[in-house]
């Protein structure tokens, strides 16, 4: 899975990087993070018409950078809340399940950041109850400096008429990569360079979408970091410094 992730990258450099062409406003504001949870508003980028007056959807298709709350809202669900419940889109569900379908036909999207963090799993110690709870170690997990692009879908809702919308986002993971599944089982899937133009592309059909997920980024450095990241109140660049003393005594190379 994939449930904080950082993203302090300038948007300017998000833009460059990427090639985008629009730059919302609201995503060029939202301030840096180093601990970016679920519900919080993220940078997505897009490919859709551009606005024109009395015609939408007819405009020239623009890549544009946007922000997007983190955690998928259907277009029917009845109140946003369910939405810290779909943080990720499991890759094996994306044509069959009726809150992804859609989107992966229509409405995907890139998620930039800076990389990720996730959690191992430690035995438990010696003498400790079988009941207890496993210790975990979380890590950073990054590209020296590369940005990393996750595969991601977007959808609108809206409370009535005359509310404003909602746009909301997931990341799409698979089953973890024989070099990153010592340290979890899944993985968000980060998109090489190579498959950004078609994953945006809307002419892009859905099984053809889905077939670029099938080779992932999987070359990503390791850090162990210490449990700070694991409070959303945290923030700030000490969260990405090394452990000096972490519970894993073997840890992932």
């Amino acid at each position: 899975m994939c449930g904080r992730f950082a993203s302090f990258r300038n948007a300017q450099d998000v833009v460059d990087d990427i090639a985008i062409a629009e730059l919302a406003e609201d995503a060029r504001l939202l301030p840096p993070s180093w601990n970016v949870a679920p519900t919080d508003d993220v940078r997505i980028v897009v490919e859709r018409p551009a606005r024109t007056p009395g015609r939408p959807g007819t405009g020239e298709i623009t890549r544009s950078l946007r922000l997007a709350r983190w955690g998928l809202v259907p277009s029917w669900a009845k109140d946003p809340s369910g939405g810290a419940r779909m943080i990720n889109a499991r890759v094996e569900t994306l044509l069959d399940k009726p809150a992804f379908a859609k989107p992966l036909a229509v409405r995907r999207c890139l998620v930039p950041a800076d990389g990720y963090f996730e959690w191992r799993a430690l035995p438990l110690p010696a003498g400790a109850k079988p009941t207890a709870k496993a210790p975990k170690q979380p890590y950073w997990i990054h590209r020296d400096g590369e940005p990393v692009l996750f595969a991601g879908l977007y959808e609108f809702w809206r409370a009535g008429r005359d509310a404003p919308w909602l746009v909301s986002t997931t990341i799409v993971t698979t089953a973890a990569a024989p070099s990153m599944a010592h340290l979890h089982d899944r993985m968000p899937v980060a998109l090489p360079s190579s498959a950004w133009d078609a994953w945006l592309d809307p002419a892009v059909g859905a099984e053809q979408a889905a077939g670029l997920l099938t080779d992932p980024v999987d070359e990503f450095a390791l850090r162990p970091v210490t449990s700070l990241v694991s409070s959303v109140r945290n923030n700030g660049p000490s969260l990405l410094d090394e452990d000096p003393a972490p519970a894993d005594a073997d840890p992932p190379a």
